[in-house]
């Protein structure tokens, strides 16, 4: 009888542990990727994280436009309050992965139709916006 009540009350301290990870991927591959202000490597990169919730992601390679963006990690229903004792309880291991993937566009070059247009509507934003700004 008191082995079995050793047993129970050592379970939780035998549990397993919750692992969270990302692996964040683009098209081209290669793009330095910082995540909430951290750099944490070139894509391929996978990392760890500690909590769900909305994180800053920001990309960048030579010859692509940036990407500063959003992304959100939404967690699985074993990590929600409650059932998530449980999964670290449990007697192995609990991951959860996640997937997020960018693709980068090219910087138009110099001279293009494209880049000119690009210019173009640059210089008639600036001009609705200093227009907003003065009341016009």
């Amino acid at each position: 009888m008191r082995r079995v009540l050793l047993l129970i009350a050592l379970t939780p301290t035998l549990g397993g542990c919750l692992e969270r990870t990302v692996t964040i991927t683009s098209e081209p591959p290669g793009a330095i990727v910082v995540l909430n202000d951290e750099e944490i490597g070139r894509t391929p990169v996978e990392t760890g994280f500690r909590y769900f919730g909305v994180y800053d992601v920001r990309l960048q390679r030579d010859g692509y436009e940036p990407i500063v963006t959003e992304k959100e990690a939404v967690a699985p229903i074993w990590e929600y309050p409650g059932l998530d004792l449980l999964a670290i309880a449990a007697p192995w291991r609990v991951k959860t992965h996640l997937g997020w993937h960018f693709d980068l566009e090219p910087v138009p070059e110099a001279g293009s139709a494209e880049a000119e247009h690009a210019e173009q509507e640059l210089f008639d934003r600036a001009r609705s916006l200093r227009a907003a700004s003065r009341g016009e």
